[in-house]
């Protein structure tokens, strides 16, 4: 199954494959160096506290890549703390703060792949440069768009994102992280999307991390040099400049 985001342009437009959840796959929480804001899932503030029941699901007729099978996580993730990770990119290091509270299972499904080096050598397969979504999407160890981690994620939507200045969709902010899905519930997975610019979607994307300021000024300079190839969308495709996870680091309480 292949993961969606909203078709870049506007809201209205047709869906497209987007940021992919890895399937077979504003403004209020807590401020980050990047100057956006991790939203709560729900329109009062998320517990901080006790363990959150994740139903990771393995999906057999979606198995992860050859090398890439990590297993399900724990069907428990912990509500307190934060997790921080770095992603060692060919382009430079990206920073990234997930608070567990946001999004707990959503953050521990992330730190359980990245621990298991699942993440490892994989492209970021997809930059998007409409004027309503500008993000750099990776997280598929094949590269093409359609690899995920032979399970899916149970949806942590934000519901407290404003509105898309055009009032279509939410803001998703400048240097939020969130999970690709196909569309359909609880079909995250792997693939992720960062967003280097303000975008509009509907809040059916989990909002799991922040990129740092340093972070951001890697995205920016991946983003300037545009897409490898404009033949077949001016706005959307692979970036001119390669951009490989090589590594990652993991940190937190």
């Amino acid at each position: 199954m292949k993961p969606n985001l909203m078709a870049a342009g506007a809201l209205s437009a047709a869906v497209l494959v987007v940021l992919l959840a890895g399937c077979g796959g504003s403004t209020s929480g807590a401020p980050s160096a990047g100057g956006a804001a991790v939203p709560t899932t729900t329109a009062a503030p998320p517990p901080t506290s006790g363990t959150a029941n994740c139903d990771f699901t393995a999906i057999p007729d979606q198995p992860a890549p050859a090398g890439h099978d990590e297993g399900l996580p724990p069907n428990t993730a912990p509500r307190a703390g934060t997790v921080m990770i770095t992603l060692h990119t060919s382009q430079g290091d990206i920073p990234v703060t997930m608070p567990r509270a946001a999004a707990p299972c959503t953050v521990a499904s992330f730190a359980y792949l990245a621990g298991k080096g699942y993440f490892n050598n994989s492209p970021c397969h997809r930059l998007t440069s409409a004027d309503s979504l500008k993000v750099l999407q990776c997280g598929d160890p094949t590269g093409t768009g359609t690899g995920g981690p032979g399970y899916t994620i149970p949806d942590e939507n934000p519901t407290n994102l404003p509105k898309a200045p055009s009032g279509q969709g939410s803001l998703y902010g400048r240097g939020l992280v969130a999970m690709a899905n196909t569309g359909d519930p609880h079909s995250g997975g792997s693939q992720f999307f960062l967003v280097y610019g303000d975008s509009a979607l509907p809040a059916t994307y989990a909002v799991f991390g922040t990129v740092s300021v340093a972070g951001l000024q890697v995205l920016d300079r991946i983003a300037a040099a545009g897409l490898a190839s404009t033949d077949q969308n001016p706005e959307d495709g692979a970036p001119a400049l390669p951009v490989t996870i090589t590594s990652t680091t993991l940190a937190g309480n």
